[in-house]
């Protein structure tokens, strides 16, 4: 595992106990960002990088008792804290990286990932990666329950030039990836950035 692997790990399972408690309200803006993608009853979808898997009851509701959930995460901790939050019910929890996922390629027909891109080791593969296990015109949501000033403002922080979520930048990152953006939302109480599969 990488350096960079390894510092996310560390990170987050230092933060899986209490990830949910520390953020309790913020069910209705991921239902909100799900309910963005349409996702349609059957469909297959991945929550990359899902943490202790709020957004999986909502995937769930979306693509129906028939639909595929996938929750990936690469922090056994956070995998741990879904399956005790009952989530696992919700989705297929799997312990994977999302710069190697064991998807076939054009498996899927979303992926959505909250909070994912600020811990992604190489941005532009990665995305690279995710636009592999999705099917030609497939979809893909980068959320985060308050938007970058908000969340710089907690953290303590400015918003730098560079920040891979800045419109222009994360339009160019999905570019690169072979994805097009379709949608920015970047605001108080949410990000979200839509994006769909070029072929």
């Amino acid at each position: 595992m990488s350096d960079d692997h390894t510092q996310v790990q560390e990170f987050f399972t230092g933060r899986a106990a209490d990830w949910d408690s520390r953020f309790p309200d913020d069910g209705p803006a991921y239902r909100a960002a799900v309910a963005e993608l349409s996702l349609a009853p059957g469909s297959s979808v991945l929550d990359a990088g899902c943490g202790t898997g709020r957004a999986l009851p909502a995937l769930r509701d979306a693509v129906g008792p028939s639909g595929v959930v996938l929750g990936a995460d690469l922090t056994p901790a956070m995998l741990e804290a879904a399956t005790r939050a009952g989530r696992g019910h919700d989705g297929q929890l799997l312990l994977a990286d999302v710069a190697r996922l064991p998807l076939r390629t054009g498996s899927l027909d979303a992926v959505f990932g909250a909070g994912l891109i600020a811990h992604l080791p190489a941005p532009a593969e990665n995305l690279a990666e995710l636009r592999r296990v999705v099917r030609p015109g497939g979809l893909l949501a980068l959320f985060h329950p308050i938007g970058r000033a908000a969340l710089a403002a907690r953290q303590g922080r400015q918003i730098t030039p560079d920040d891979l979520r800045a419109e222009g930048n994360l339009r160019s990152l999905l570019a690169g990836s072979g994805w097009r953006m379709t949608s920015y939302v970047d605001e108080d109480a949410r990000f979200l950035a839509l994006a769909v599969r070029r072929d």
